[in-house]
């Protein structure tokens, strides 16, 4: 199981040997330092939890300090099953990786709020015409469920909160590999804006 953690950045364009261009993400990735070992015995499954990104002393609380005494001051922990054979205080980065690899990568998807049925679900809205008058976008009848009265159904579709949600892209490739400069491109379209928090994950 290879693991890393990263912060989204724009997108490009990679062309490859034969001049084929494929969309690409680019991706601040890692290092990771292993903050904690979970073991059966004592917490009831097997994990190690990795720590990524800084923060400052000042601003961190002192649970956080004293759970990350000795380590660098991270600022996002994630726990990762499979990863047995690390050691706390270990590092971890992106050369992890090699071009060619497939992962698959979760983050949160970029939250646009409450919208309606349109915007939401694909919706084609009322007719333009035959005396209709600010009707374009409305969701139209959702049906009586059967029963005296009406209902809504559950699971109907309708205007609502969209996006934020975790969001999991699988059969992705790795592009390149920057040691150096902690940089990973991953080929297609990642979920979230710009600086949202990438797991990436490869078995």
């Amino acid at each position: 199981m290879k693991f890393m953690l990263a912060t989204k950045g724009r997108m490009t364009q990679v062309f490859d040997d034969k001049g084929i261009v494929t969309p690409a993400t680019v991706l601040t990735a890692g290092p990771l330092t292993v903050t904690q070992i979970k073991t059966k015995a004592v917490d009831g499954y097997d994990a190690t939890q990795f720590g990524f990104g800084t923060k400052k002393e000042k601003n961190m609380t002192n649970p956080e300090k004293g759970h990350l005494k000795g380590l660098p001051m991270v600022r996002t922990l994630r726990e990762m099953r499979d990863m047995s054979g690390m050691e706390k205080g270990a590092t971890l980065d992106v050369s992890v990786f090699v071009p060619g690899d497939v992962v698959e990568v979760s983050a949160l998807s970029k939250a646009k709020g409450f919208q309606g049925g349109v915007k939401r679900h694909g919706f084609s809205g009322g007719p333009r015409s035959h005396g209709q008058k600010n009707k374009e976008r409305a969701p139209g009848s959702i049906g009586g469920a059967g029963r005296a009265g009406g209902r809504v159904s559950k699971g109907q579709r309708m205007a609502g909160r969209m996006g934020g949600d975790r969001v999991t892209v699988r059969n992705l490739r790795i592009l390149q590999v920057d040691a150096a400069t902690n940089t990973l491109v991953i080929s297609g379209a990642i979920p979230g804006h710009p600086g949202t928090l990438i797991e990436i994950r490869s078995h």
